[in-house]
């Protein structure tokens, strides 16, 4: 008998001119002892079918018909039933973990306050709970780190914390909304684990809600896929990821990066091979085409970086060195891979590169000039232009107060004040198109989006100033597999025939196969190897990325 059974489920936003339709007569069951995927492009209705199992949904949004039976109980017949349930009986992981956690309270201060609220545990006794949650998910020094804030933890860490508090109460069901797109692939690997194994051990019934078709592979017994609200396919992993029966899934098992090889280019969806070429030709024409050079244009010299744990106290003897004498180079329209753990210090050196971070030793070097020396603002300004960010978080990286089109036309503004407000238009819509985003998104708030739209958002705004050197930090982490495949085939034409030069940050060992030239493996602030990218793969040097590489989650693997 099923565990979950959520009937004619149908979710509404009611719009000042329209009422949007996020999910529609969605019908699924989950057991106990089962892990069931859920699977579809960003906006498709994933989370809000997650959100809607517990009433999660946020104003003006609704659950207009249909039920949700948790056991023998219906959840939304009582508006009680969902505050008692949340928590306890079902666990919740949400997409972004710098959201999920309260800022100006410690980790261990949630954890606890979470198992007191639903458990007869003493304070002490929620301690002790607390830190072998968070060893479990894998965090080093959890009795050090038990004291700390969110801030001062990685996002991949940030995320594990979120697992911790989901876990904490010992839930029957379980909903992960991208549980593993923060994390690299050993402690994916060992969140899935976890995630397995706990679902045998407490025969918990688990919503695997993930664009990661290599993760839906390993991890899932069943697959449900969603578009546009509507529930179009269901069943068997195996089944549906080798014998899909609609085209759009078809077109979703087709976009996944191979594992075992590299491509040209991404597949995606033939209707949006055309639209796609199209806009990249837009942006092109527009952008000012720079010299093609053999030089490097990126020269990192013993850079080091140390952070102080204790923030709050005098003692400097607990620092923590997030980059330890980090040293490479990046030839000039090429594309260059960082790989490694969470909290390896992948983000740390982007950050130093684009001047967000000093480092403590050790000099960036764009184009032959030090720019970690630079102190004036106005020359700094000259490489704020030639050197652009897409962040890891998109939702904390966009203002909330400005519209779309207004966070796009900022930087545009700043670099080329003379611009005329019909071309600045232009401009902005051409970058949506780019990244598949409507005109009409542009009159539009970032709440208004989903995560992976959020991304595209930043993405366009990276690509605004027309950059020489792009800094991408997971820039596809939050997207779904076929708008990864469109926005990394632009990438690439950008790359191509406009000589940009691409340092590319990500634990998506696939995608960083497809995208790089070569890498650089990174672990715990040291440079484990660089290497061309097909060597690496093929050919391994270090213990380290031998190991990441026989944990990176395999689709070929449902073949087997």
């Amino acid at each position: 008998m099923s565990f979950l059974k959520i009937e004619n489920l149908s979710v509404d936003y009611p719009m000042r001119k329209e009422t949007v339709n996020a999910a529609k007569n969605v019908n699924i069951q989950v057991n106990k002892g089962e892990i069931l995927g859920l699977v579809g492009e960003s906006g498709s209705g994933k989370s809000t079918v997650g959100n809607a199992i517990i009433n999660l949904i946020d104003s003006p949004g609704k659950v207009s018909s249909g039920s949700v039976i948790l056991g023998d109980i219906n959840i939304h017949e009582d508006q009680t039933n969902s505050i008692k349930y949340r928590g306890k009986k079902i666990g919740l992981i949400f997409q972004d973990p710098q959201t999920s956690l309260n800022p100006i309270l410690t980790i261990g201060e949630q954890l606890i306050e979470t198992i007191q609220t639903h458990l007869n545990y003493t304070k002490e006794e929620a301690k002790n709970k607390s830190i072998e949650l968070l060893q479990e998910v894998g965090i080093k020094d959890a009795k050090k780190r038990f004291n700390n804030y969110p801030h001062q933890f990685s996002g991949g860490m940030r995320q594990r914390v979120v697992i911790s508090l989901a876990l904490c109460c010992e839930p029957e069901l379980l909903i992960a909304d991208e549980p593993t797109t923060a994390l690299d692939v050993s402690i994916q690997s060992q969140i899935l684990d976890l995630i397995k194994r706990l679902t045998k051990e407490r025969n918990l019934a688990v919503i695997l809600i993930t664009h990661d078709m290599g993760v839906i592979a390993e991890t899932t017994d069943r697959v449900a896929v969603m578009k546009n609200g509507n529930l179009i396919e269901i069943g068997n992993t195996k089944e549906i990821l080798t014998e899909p029966k609609e085209i759009y899934t078809k077109s979703l098992v087709s976009s996944v990066p191979p594992t075992n090889k590299k491509i040209s280019r991404f597949v995606i969806i033939e209707k949006d091979i055309k639209n796609n070429l199209e806009n990249n030709i837009k942006i092109l024409n527009r952008w000012e085409k720079k010299q093609i050079t053999n030089k490097n244009l990126i020269d990192i010299k013993n850079l080091s970086k140390s952070f102080d744990d204790n923030f709050f106290t005098e003692n400097t003897n607990n620092s923590v060195m997030a980059v330890n004498d980090v040293s490479f180079k990046i030839n000039e329209g090429e594309s260059f891979g960082l790989v490694g753990e969470s909290g390896s210090g992948k983000s740390t050196i982007a950050k130093m590169i684009v001047n967000l971070f000093q480092p403590s030793s050790g000099d960036v070097f764009f184009d032959n000039i030090c720019i970690t020396k630079i102190k004036n603002k106005t020359e700094m300004m000259k490489f704020r232009k030639q050197i652009q960010m897409i962040f890891q978080d998109p939702y904390s990286s966009l203002n909330g107060r400005l519209k779309v089109k207004e966070i796009i036309a900022e930087p545009i503004r700043l670099h080329n004040p003379s611009i005329t407000n019909f071309d600045l238009s232009d401009y902005i819509f051409d970058l949506l198109d780019s990244v598949e985003l409507s005109q009409n998104s542009s009159e539009r708030y970032p709440h208004e989006f989903s995560g992976g739209q959020r991304q595209r958002i930043s993405i366009a705004r990276a690509l605004a100033t027309q950059p020489r050197l792009l800094v991408c930090d997971e820039p596809t982490s939050a997207l779904d597999v076929s708008i990864q495949a469109q926005i990394l085939n632009l990438l690439k034409d950008l790359q191509e025939q406009l000589n940009l030069t691409i340092l590319f940050i990500s634990h998506d060992l696939p995608v960083v196969r497809q995208m790089c030239d070569r890498i650089g493996v990174l672990k715990e602030g040291k440079l484990c190897e660089v290497t061309n990218t097909e060597d690496l793969f093929v050919k391994p040097q270090h213990p380290y990325t031998k190991e990441l590489l026989r944990l990176m989650p395999k689709i070929e693997s449902i073949y087997r």
